[in-house]
């Protein structure tokens, strides 16, 4: 269990430190990602531990996914 916290607490700030990359672009497909992943960490506090794991996997996999899509697309405006 301690290293499901453990592995909550690391996903998060990448999630968030992915999602600042996004500031300048539209942030809706990030921020609905980072609902995701918070979604997932109140199940598992709440004690649904494998479908709260899978739901923060997900969310953080699509927050990472759409703050690099974002940084690419301000990326090519700036070009």
């Amino acid at each position: 269990m301690k290293r499901l916290g453990l592995v909550i607490v690391c996903m998060l700030p990448l999630s968030l430190l992915a999602s600042g990359f996004a500031l300048a672009a539209d942030d809706s497909k990030v921020k609905a990602a980072m609902q995701q992943v918070e979604n997932g960490a109140k199940k598992i506090h709440k004690g649904k531990v494998g479908e709260g794991v899978k739901e923060t996997a997900k969310g953080s996999g699509k927050t990472v996914s759409e703050g690099a899509n974002s940084g690419n697309k301000v990326k090519q405006a700036v070009k």
